[in-house]
């Protein structure tokens, strides 16, 4: 993975555990050439949301994918 890609994994990890107050449990954010993929857990549909539309805030136009599991 390129340092570009560090980078810009950091920087949505960040900026998503700041959104949902940290309430993504094992987050992690792939980043690829052609998309954003989302894993995770989290109690909420509503904190999924939040996570994607901290992804959305950054990168409004890639593709993402999320794939953060709702459930205990």
């Amino acid at each position: 993975m390129s340092e570009n890609f560090l980078h810009l994994r950091h920087e949505l990890e960040s900026h998503i555990k700041s959104r949902t107050g940290s309430r993504v449990r094992d987050l992690d954010v792939e980043v690829a050439p052609d998309r954003v993929i989302l894993h995770g857990t989290t109690a909420s549909y509503y904190v999924k949301q939040l996570a994607q539309h901290g992804v959305r805030e950054l990168l409004p136009d890639v593709r993402l994918e999320n794939a953060i599991v709702v459930g205990m």
